[in-house]
């Protein structure tokens, strides 16, 4: 086989793709992550709840619940090394009329299945003491962090445009139409571009939409402390809108559910406040007497009958796909990048090294490749940036809307 330029190339620099690049790196894998965006965590894994759940409400069995469950297990260590900030709130579901208590009955019965702590009250409530917070976009950001001080290589403004697979057997990406990257392997994690990647390799079955969530931000009422997060009973209709502190002291509400084709439109909706601020004050009354001080819209990327789909590319042999990842992405990163590193060992033959600690800063190891004129994620300095994760995200919806 002709030499390559990487053993794998990650598409994509959300929180799943710098997880992947992340479990990669720390296997002694030769990995570049390629974002098409100027930063990191610029699509749904930076316009999200931060929540990291337990899988406590997961349907047990499925794809989804192994890998939050797992990446619970693995986060236990890694948050530490990362030095990822993680405030463990707990949540609290307070059911109101018999159905609503048959349904937290039936939560808690869940929980205990997944093997998650729950526990039902007196008065019917459930509450749920592992579910936590976190700024997602630093989450993201010491992920990458992490996997280049591993010896990865992070590059932005990589728009993918082209793959094929030449006659050797190796991959061959066309970069932003004007660099050429071989790889043994690619893993499409392109969150809501990931059909577009899938086209790019001839394969149309794969789509994916926008669901747009949208929430408010709030300073919090004088001399009410912060609540848990506060989690509706679900219906036939889904999870609903839910009230929860944020790592830097803010109350945030929401989102809205709104299936949408414009993957593009960040925008606040004008009804927005209207269908989140009434049953968000009904499960925390202080909130009608809190400060709005901004709202922001994420789109998860959500697939066509199809939820958390990670499997091999069905027309190019060494691509495979992780798409669908929708509201759990955060949660479940950790687990998705163990597993699609397994997944890479068996049908990709890449070989693990043996697993080593999480490294960030200067002096760690940087990946050999030749350099670029697209800017390189500068290491371990940016996970704690000064302003707020949710204020991006707010500045982000407002230039949308204009």
């Amino acid at each position: 086989m002709a030499p390559t330029d990487t053993q794998v190339a990650v598409i994509g620099g959300g929180v799943v793709g710098c997880a992947v690049a992340h479990a990669l790196a720390r296997h002694g894998v030769d990995v570049v992550m390629l974002e098409a965006e100027a930063e990191l965590a610029y699509g749904a894994s930076g316009a999200n709840s931060g929540i990291l759940h337990t899988g406590f409400d997961s349907e047990p069995g499925q794809l989804e619940t192994r890998l939050i469950l797992r990446s619970r297990a693995l986060g236990a260590q890694l948050h530490d090394e990362l030095g990822v900030e993680v405030h463990t709130c707990g949540a609290r579901l307070t059911p109101r009329g018999e159905e609503e208590q048959a349904a937290v009955a039936s939560l808690a019965a869940n929980a205990r299945a997944n093997g998650v702590e729950a526990r039902l009250q007196r008065d019917g409530a459930l509450t749920v003491p592992g579910e936590a917070v976190t700024n997602p976009v630093a989450y993201v950001y010491a992920l990458a962090g992490a996997a280049r001080a591993s010896g990865a290589e992070v590059v932005l403004g990589a728009r993918v445009s082209g793959l094929a697979r030449q006659p050797d057997g190796v991959l061959a990406i066309d970069v932003s139409d004007s660099e050429l990257l071989r790889a043994r392997a690619v893993v499409n994690c392109a969150g809501l571009f990931a059909d577009d990647v899938a086209r790019l390799a001839g394969e149309a079955c794969l789509q994916v939409y926008p669901r747009k969530g949208e929430f408010l931000v709030f300073s919090p009422p004088p001399s009410e402390p912060l609540p848990p997060i506060l989690l509706p009973v679900p219906s036939a209709l889904g999870k609903g809108v839910l009230v929860f502190p944020t790592i830097d002291g803010m109350l945030i509400a929401g989102p809205t559910a709104r299936e949408r084709e414009d993957k593009h439109d960040w925008s606040v909706e004008a009804d927005a406040r209207e269908l989140i601020l009434t049953r968000a004050s009904a499960m925390y009354p202080p909130l009608a007497h809190a400060r709005e001080i901004g709202a922001y819209a994420g789109l998860r990327p959500a697939g066509r009958n199809a939820n958390y789909v990670i499997e091999p590319s069905r027309t190019l042999p060494g691509l495979i796909h992780v798409a669908a990842i929708r509201s759990t992405g955060l949660s479940g990163a950790l687990g998705i990048g163990e597993h699609v590193t397994d997944m890479l060992a068996c049908r990709c033959a890449i070989q693990l090294g043996a697993l080593h600690e999480s490294t960030v800063g200067p002096g760690a190891t940087r990946s050999p490749h030749a350099p670029s004129p697209r800017p390189r994620f500068p290491g371990g300095d940016a996970p704690r940036a000064a302003a707020p994760w949710w204020q991006r995200a707010v500045q982000r919806s407002a230039e949308s809307g204009r």
